[in-house]
């Protein structure tokens, strides 16, 4: 199993590498795109969705990325880069408002997801992180990747310190193997991690204050998109979104905590953006 998992994370590092430095603008929004398809498909099967359903579900979405890069390609980053559109400040503040302030509470109450809600909620969580995807690499192809790599270093520390030091459960009902100190190193190792990106991408552009208010944030919204999918998992009696990485299980098990990052960092992007 361990061999498997290093083999897929492998492949999946030097598909992501190359493409995320090399291909055109145009070529990554198609790339992800196709991700967040099937990522689409995944999410038909948290719904309980048969099969021809899912598949249309991954195909509609994946064309829907495609026709925003079609008929906006300005705020993509395709030909001169406009990305503060007010659809797209929209869609940001949609999802943050989402991430921030519904799943809370929906953690809580551990709501089921019906279709026609599945479908909505699908919507606010797969495309602004299609848009963010292509927004951030768009302003630099390392902007991303530090985004990027903030996810993996919480979950990184967060597994460690769980495993050292775990001893409360974070959310038992939903995720039991995921405890307070897990969650308690995912925010140290963040911490440390934004302090060295901070000083070298960032250079006293922000107080450190509010960066690290920041990376705090983050950190906590990368927890709760983890948790969501867990829930939704668990409401659909699965363990993973799919096999379709061995070892690794589904797309979405491998992206839950960007779909709740990425648009929050590209709405932040976007602000310092509008005050610097």
């Amino acid at each position: 199993m361990l061999k498997t998992r290093v083999i897929t994370a492998l492949v999946l590092v030097g598909v992501l590498l190359p493409s995320l430095f090399w291909l055109p603008q145009s070529a990554w929004a198609l790339l992800t795109a196709a991700v967040i398809g099937v990522a689409a498909w995944e999410w038909g099967a948290l719904l309980g969705w048969q099969q021809g359903a899912r598949r249309l579900l991954g195909w509609v979405t994946a064309l829907i990325c495609v026709g925003l890069a079609q008929v906006a390609p300005a705020a993509l980053g395709i030909g001169t880069f406009a990305p503060a559109a007010p659809w797209v400040v929209a869609l940001y503040t949609l999802s943050v408002i989402f991430w921030i302030f519904l799943i809370p509470l929906w953690l809580n109450r551990q709501w089921r997801l019906s279709s026609l809600a599945g479908l909505l909620v699908g919507a606010v969580v797969l495309l602004p992180t299609w848009l963010a995807l292509v927004q951030l690499r768009a302003v630099h192809s390392g902007v991303l990747l530090a985004v990027m790599a903030l996810v993996w270093m919480a979950d990184i520390a967060a597994y460690f310190a769980g495993r050292k030091f775990g001893r409360n459960k974070l959310a038992p009902s939903i995720s039991p193997g995921k405890t307070q100190e897990g969650a308690l190193g995912a925010f140290i190792g963040v911490m440390l991690y934004g302090l060295v990106i901070g000083h070298f991408l960032l250079a006293g552009k922000v107080p450190l204050t509010a960066w690290m208010l920041a990376l705090v944030l983050a950190t906590a919204v990368s927890i709760i998109g983890d948790l969501f999918e867990s829930l939704l998992k668990r409401k659909a009696g699965i363990k993973d979104s799919s096999n379709i990485l061995p070892g690794h299980g589904g797309v979405l098990d491998r992206i839950d905590s960007l779909t709740s990052t990425l648009p929050l960092a590209a709405l932040a992007w976007l602000a310092f953006l509008h005050h610097a």
